[in-house]
């Protein structure tokens, strides 16, 4: 796939083309959330700086809203559950 210089480049482009989340990259990848989370905390720090730093931006962004998105899933969740109960 990808050497270890570039992954975290192309991950980090993607996340900031897409404006995604962890897990997404990791879908759209093929590779798991901890790897891509490494390769872009970790990795790319030290190889892109400048590219970090819009990374860092998107990664907090999606830290803040977590709970919110959390919170409508659950209301999905229920919702979907009432009106199953409902047409039975």
């Amino acid at each position: 796939m990808y050497d270890l210089e570039d992954r975290p480049r192309v991950l980090a482009r993607y996340l900031i083309e897409e404006k995604s989340t962890v897990r997404s990259t990791a879908a759209a990848f093929g590779i798991s959330k901890s790897t891509v989370h490494k390769d872009i905390t970790g990795r790319l720090r030290r190889l892109d700086p400048a590219l970090y730093a819009e990374v860092a931006e998107i990664l907090a962004c999606n830290k803040s809203e977590r709970h919110i998105r959390g919170g409508n899933a659950t209301k999905r969740k229920y919702e979907s559950a009432k009106l199953t109960k409902n047409t039975e």
